[in-house]
Order: structure tokens, then C-alpha cells, then sequence
């Protein structure tokens, strides 16, 4: 009998399921390579990608802002403030500072900044103040360090000296010796954040794992001949009716799953443990935030153990911006010296920013309080040593 019984050939295994690895949408972060240029649409993505960074530099964005500019000529200020207050800086905005932001974004995200000052057509006065993609401009320097000039690309994709040379202004953001090109506040961040993005991808691939079971089925038949013959038919009914339980619950009803014999079924993944990530997490955004130099209470992270802390970041903060604001400044001394030239005015200006204040109101409000107090009691000691003296 058992040579004339059939050999069994082994069943086919079933198809098992695979998942995607998963990956973040901002795959130029993988394939990133340090080049000396900066590229802008890796800071940009980076921005995108991590909102804390995006939300520091909208930061210092506005902390930079409030410029004021004072000519010696007091019949050219009104119109000084006129213009400074209502020039027209494309896409609908209009004022000085709606142009320092545009310029001030892309002198720390590119590491550069491009703009050009647009003249009417009678040459007369100053009709915009434009902002222009530092990608679409290349830096040619001259014979000396104090000569530089500006090219972009014409018509047929040549590049050439951009007309006008006197008009256009340029600022880059800590430059590097040798190198006429700035150095782009992001340039540190994107090992860190290609990091930092892999965490939060696979906590999102977590949750979804557990907020969207995946159940592993197993049937295990018996010794018994009959059921080993039927273990692949089996399987297929069981397949079968788990699908259509599944199913069921998705549309909203209750189905019971009834099985015979040896059925194990089991979560997939719910013995697994996940990384906690609150450490990892808090060491990347730490590095990031600190090549913002943004207080970590201005963005809403509670890292300052003491009240103390708080104000020496906010004095730091403070002398921050000072620096950035210095950057700024030539740029906001020729578009004003060009405007009272072009009035026949005296063309030297001050250029006066708003003080930088962090500090909390209370306490200002609460150190005057105490200083009017201490100035109330010396007077009233100098009168009692006059009263008694006479």
C-alpha cells in the first residue's frame, strides 16, 4: 500500500501580506550633500518639514522689524515718512517693512538676499521696491574685494551683467571669507532634521498600527488525516469569513467570526514595544532651536527651569536681532538716500529702530513702582536733614 500510494506534493504557501517601509514626503533631506552654494529648496523643505524651525525665523522676522529714518532736512521728512510708509513692494503690499520681511526671509533662509529699486518712468521718484530670487542671481567679483558685480540669465540662458547695478541691492547673511555668497541660517539642520523627521514618521506608522488593527489569523490543524487534507480548503473559509467580519465592522454592524478547530488570532505588532521618543525628540530641537538663538519660551517650550534663565535669554534674544538689524541697514540707507537725491534734498540719513523689549510688562511696570517709591523716600529724607538742620 504504500508504494502504490500517492506521493503528496506540498501545498503552495498563501501569499503573505507585505507593508510599505514608509517614508517621509520630504525625501530631498535623505539624499542631502554639503555644497558650498547652499541650496534653497532644501531650506525651504526644512521649513516645511519641522514647524518649530519655520516658526523661529517668522520670529525673528517680526522681533527685526520697526525701522524709522531720520534725513537733516526737516521739509523732505514728511515726505521721507510718506514714502517710507506707502511704496509699493509688489503682490499688493505696500511700506518699507513689508519689504525688509520679504528680504530678511530670504537673506536667512538662502543665506543671501536680492532686491532692486524700480524707478518711475520720469526718474523722478521711486515707484517699488522689489524683492528677487536669489537663486536667479550669480556674484562676479572684480579686481578688489569692493568691487562686485550682479549677473542673470537673459532670453537664450546666458548669463550677464544685469543693467542698472546701481539700482539693485544685495546683502548676504554672515559670509565666509573668500566666498562673496552668505551662509544660510539652515545650513546646520539638515542631518538633524532628516533625523528628527525618520522619528516622527515611524511614531506616525505606530499610532496608525495601533489605531488601525492588523489581526494575523492562524489556523493549526489536527493529526487527524481528514484534517490534514482539508487544512488548505479550511484556511481558504476561514480567510473568507474573516474578511467578510471585517468588512461588516467597517460599515457599521457587528458580525461574529465562528471557526473550527485550532484558530489563534492575534494583533499584529501588540507585542511589540515602542520606542519612547520624548528624549531623542527633545535633543534634536534643542540643537535646532539654538542655531535660531530664539528663548525656547518664545515658541512655547517649557525648557527654563527658573524665571532667571528666561531673562538671560531674553537679553541674549535682544542682542540677536541687533545683529541682524545691522545687516539691514545699508540696504535701508540707499533705497532713503536714493529717494531724497532723486528730491534734490540732502541725501544723509539715520536709520532709528524700535527698542526690543521682552521683558514681562508686570515687572517693568512693578521696577518702576519700586523706583518712584526709593525716590519718594530720598526726598523726604532731604527734607527732614533740612529740617533739622535749621
Amino acid at each position: 500500500m504504500g508504494l502504490l500510494q500517492k506521493k503528496q506534493t506540498p501545498q503552495a504557501a498563501q501569499a503573505v501580506q507585505i507593508r510599505e517601509g514608509g517614508r517621509h514626503p520630504f525625501g530631498v533631506l535623505d539624499s542631502y550633500v554639503p555644497l558650498r552654494s547652499g541650496e534653497n529648496e532644501l531650506y525651504r523643505s526644512i521649513r516645511e518639514a519641522v514647524p518649530i524651525v519655520d516658526a523661529a525665523i517668522w520670529k525673528l522676522i517680526r522681533l527685526a522689524g520697526g525701522v524709522q529714518v531720520r534725513c537733516r532736512d526737516r521739509r523732505g521728512q514728511e515726505g521721507l515718512d510718506w514714502f517710507l510708509t506707502h511704496v509699493d513692494t509688489g503682490r499688493g503690499q505696500r511700506g518699507l517693512q513689508s519689504f525688509l520681511d520679504a528680504y530678511l526671509d530670504s537673506m536667512l533662509t538662502c543665506g543671501r538676499a536680492v532686491g532692486e529699486i524700480v524707478p518711475d518712468r520720469r526718474r523722478r521718484d521711486i515707484a517699488a521696491v522689489l524683492c528677487a530670487d536669489p537663486a536667479d542671481v550669480e556674484i562676479h567679483q572684480g579686481d578688489s574685494p569692493l568691487s562686485f558685480t550682479l549677473w542673470g540669465r537673459d532670453e537664450t540662458g546666458q548669463t550677464r551683467p544685469l543693467p542698472r547695478q546701481e539700482l539693485l541691492l544685495f546683502t548676504p547673511f554672515q559670509p565666509e571669507v573668500g566666498s562673496p555668497y552668505g551662509v544660510s541660517l539652515l545650513r546646520s539642520m539638515p542631518f538633524l532634521t532628516g533625523i528628527l523627521l525618520k522619528i516622527y514618521q515611524a511614531v506616525g506608522m505606530n499610532w496608525e498600527r495601533m489605531g488601525n488593527l492588523r489581526f494575523a489569523v492562524v489556523y493549526k490543524p489536527g493529526d487527524n488525516p481528514l484534517d490534514q487534507s482539508m487544512a488548505q480548503q479550511r484556511s481558504r473559509q476561514i480567510a473568507q469569513e474573516w474578511s467578510a467580519a471585517m468588512q461588516a465592522g467597517r460599515e457599521g454592524c457587528v458580525r461574529d467570526f465562528v471557526a473550527v478547530g485550532d484558530v489563534d488570532i492575534r494583533v499584529i505588532g501588540a507585542d511589540g514595544q515602542v520606542l519612547d521618543s520624548e528624549v531623542p525628540v527633545r535633543q534634536i530641537l534643542e540643537q535646532l532651536v539654538a542655531r535660531t538663538g530664539i528663548p525656547p519660551f518664545l515658541l512655547g517650550l517649557s525648557w527654563s527651569s527658573t524665571e532667571r534663565m528666561s531673562t538671560q535669554q531674553a537679553d541674549m534674544m535682544t542682542s540677536e536681532i541687533t545683529a541682524i538689524r545691522r545687516g539691514l541697514e545699508p540696504v535701508v540707507e540707499r533705497i532713503c538716500e536714493l529717494w531724497l537725491r532723486l528730491h534734490g534734498l540732502d541725501s544723509r540719513v539715520e536709520v532709528d529702530w524700535q527698542d526690543v523689549n521682552l521683558q514681562d510688562l508686570v515687572e517693568e511696570a512693578r521696577a518702576e513702582l519700586y523706583r518712584e517709591q526709593a525716590r519718594t523716600v530720598r526726598m523726604e529724607n532731604d527734607a527732614k536733614e533740612k529740617g533739622a538742620g535749621l
